[in-house]
């Protein structure tokens, strides 16, 4: 897959899956704009991109902010146009439902899971409009699962965010497919990332793969990379509104 002149923006892409995809992006000849808040982490991916030969527009923003509004705009005055949107970044913080911050964490994990998605979105479409690119969002087997197998209580807020970003992906393909942009879903099981120690929560991703999925491993960003690429390619010029799982076997088992 070639991304030569192709234009691309990876949120959430200072480690883990993020990461991983803007470097298989830059490989494959794309100008990447990568976006985080922790800007020592975006320098050292910029880093490992240009080593590769291209220089990434680094943008620090928090995207539950108001800051998300000025990313689009950044990475098209920059490289003159846009192609290829991933939402990628997301948080995972922890309530039950009779927990008294739980309107707290709510209002925390869906600014940035989901609200951040319909700002992203909505100002990044006229430029795909131009381009007939595509949009890939990333959600999770939480939207599907209850995860009471990996953890009893405390992921109401997350899980209905990644649910809610599931049914967001079909009804703005259908809406977006007249105007000739596609936008797909890719929901991972667990994956070796760092999310998970970042919300301050203690795992042990090995375990989590022996116990839930059906093939016994742990996904490797790279792997999830690999499928971004491949649904923001022509070659799946004819697929939108999916969501395509790569979890393991977690979802057969549980």
């Amino acid at each position: 897959m070639s991304y030569s002149n192709k234009v691309v923006i990876v949120t959430g892409s200072s480690s883990g899956i993020g990461a991983a995809t803007a470097l298989h992006f830059a490989k494959e000849g794309a100008q990447v704009a990568i976006v985080g808040r922790n800007e020592t982490r975006l320098n050292n991916v910029a880093a490992q991109i240009s080593k590769i030969g291209k220089k990434p527009l680094i943008i620090k923003a928090d995207i539950s902010k108001d800051e998300v509004k000025t990313i689009v705009k950044k990475t098209v005055d920059h490289f003159g146009k846009l192609d290829v949107l991933v939402n990628n970044a997301a948080v995972v913080k922890t309530a039950a439902v009779d927990d008294e911050n739980l309107l707290e964490v709510y209002d925390e994990v869906l600014n940035t899971n989901l609200r951040s998605i319909f700002v992203l979105t909505n100002l990044a479409t006229p430029h795909l409009v131009k381009t007939k690119g595509n949009i890939v969002n990333i959600s999770s087997v939480a939207g599907r699962w209850t995860l009471k197998s990996f953890a009893p209580s405390g992921y109401l807020a997350y899980a209905a965010s990644k649910a809610a970003l599931d049914h967001f992906t079909r009804v703005a393909a259908m809406e977006l497919a007249p105007k000739g942009v596609r936008i797909n879903a890719v929901i991972p099981g667990p994956v070796d990332t760092s999310i998970l120690e970042s919300a301050g929560i203690d795992n042990n991703w090995d375990e989590v793969g022996k116990n839930t999925t059906a093939l016994n491993i742990v996904i490797q960003p790279e792997e999830i990379a690999d499928l971004i690429l491949y649904l923001a390619s022509d070659k799946a010029k004819s697929i939108t509104g999916s969501n395509y799982v790569i979890d393991g076997g977690l979802l057969v088992v549980n």
